[in-house]
């Protein structure tokens, strides 16, 4: 494995381990959310019910530890509790029960501390009394810390415990795509080699025939080595595309590239296989360069995989436009065939689409011109879609890319 696949497959693992903590983390603050709003809640209720016991039953010596009470009997006679607060009793709670209201709840700030209030009238008395809240809430603080705590151990285990599981997941990953790497650049040793041959000897046989032709003594010869020149540079294509496709990093190269440029040669370079089969093929839009930032032989492959798509089914022309809009670099290429069936329209960038629909017209097949388009565009932080347009009006893909 080389560097460039380690550092991938470092980054992978990263990003990976970090989803993961990052879900542990997410579960692990919801179950500790849980925890301390049902401790809170269980601490709020004991208080009330603390409260409650102590205005029924309660007298002032018999309450029981942080419970303060006090009880006004008949002749304004006052009871308190051993140990009774600064502040305690509220006076102004106690008249107001005295005056008819049945019950009043208050929380009071006395010195720094808070203290939970209920006064209630009780068989003739006037009955007060408090909780002191300082002992809850430094609970509920300790509960919290221990909470925080507990969550950052946790999320050092499980970040831990992610690298590990993510590297060891993705290993297997690492290997095929090492194992893949080597097929490919084993499949392009070996492939381009012999066809690189093929079209010399081809070539070179050519002219020797053409030489020896001497009019019409050998008809035929000179044309069938041209089928074949053409043969050998059709297979060569292919064998870039399946390339590609198998690692279409190789093609990533980034640069400054120029799409009139790169569309004029597209259009140069098929202008004679157009031409073979009756076709116009021409380039319209920007008469002045429109740079993107990409790999040249990668947006090459685009121009040549849209002209050629458009060749196996347009009817007497292909038009390839390239201008910029709303900073953007747009190329479409269009010709006057039958166009994209409908069910076809958003598969064509898959690989190996064909249309589902019945008919002669609908029977339009692609194999993986297209969805190297799709690809590049991509990597290219780009877009590429079929535009709408009515039955039988042809076909326009356009593809869009950030200018540079």
């Amino acid at each position: 494995m080389n560097g460039a696949d380690k550092a991938e497959l470092l980054r992978a693992s990263r990003r990976l381990a970090i989803r993961f903590t990052a879900l542990m983390m997410v579960l692990l603050a919801l179950v500790g959310a849980l925890a301390y709003s049902i401790v809170a809640a269980t601490a709020a209720s004991a208080e009330q019910r603390a409260l409650r016991d102590a205005v029924v039953a309660a007298e002032p010596e018999e309450a029981p530890q942080g419970v303060f009470v006090a009880v006004v009997g008949g002749g304004g006679r006052v009871e308190l509790s051993r140990n009774m607060p600064p502040g305690l009793p509220d006076l102004d709670a106690i008249r107001q029960v005295a005056a008819g209201t049945r019950m009043v709840e208050k929380r009071i700030d006395v010195r720094g501390r808070s203290y939970a209030v209920l006064t209630a009238a009780h068989d003739g008395r006037i009955i007060q009394a408090a909780v002191d809240q300082h002992e809850g809430r430094e609970e509920l603080q300790r509960l919290l810390t221990a909470l925080l705590l507990s969550g950052a151990v946790a999320a050092v285990v499980a970040a831990t415990a992610a690298v590990l599981m993510a590297r060891r997941a993705m290993q297997p990953m690492a290997e095929a795509l090492a194992l893949q790497r080597r097929f490919v650049a084993d499949a392009s040793h070996e492939l381009r080699t012999p066809l690189t041959l093929l079209s010399t000897r081809a070539q070179l046989l050519r002219r020797e025939a053409a030489r020896l032709q001497g009019g019409d003594r050998q008809p035929g010869i000179v044309a069938g080595l041209d089928e074949i020149v053409a043969d050998s540079r059709v297979l060569t294509e292919i064998l870039e595309d399946l390339l590609i496709a198998a690692d279409p990093r190789e093609a990533a190269s980034p640069e400054a590239v120029d799409l009139v440029a790169a569309a004029e040669a597209a259009v140069k370079a098929q202008s004679g296989e157009t031409g073979a089969r009756g076709l116009t093929l021409g380039r319209t839009g920007s008469e002045v360069p429109v740079l993107v930032d990409g790999a040249r032989v990668s947006l090459q492959r685009v121009f040549t995989a849209l002209i050629a798509n458009a060749m196996d089914f347009a009817e007497s022309r292909i038009e390839v436009r390239v201008q910029e809009e709303d900073r953007q670099a747009v190329v479409t290429v269009s010709d006057d065939g039958p166009g994209f069936p409908p069910d076809v329209a958003g598969r064509a960038f898959e690989r190996f689409a064909s249309s589902r629909a019945s008919g002669p017209e609908a029977q339009r097949h692609y194999g993986l011109g297209l969805a190297l388009v799709g690809e590049v565009a991509a990597r290219h932080n780009g877009s590429v879609r079929v535009l709408p347009s009515p039955p039988g009006s042809g076909a326009v893909i356009e593809l869009r890319l950030p200018l540079r």
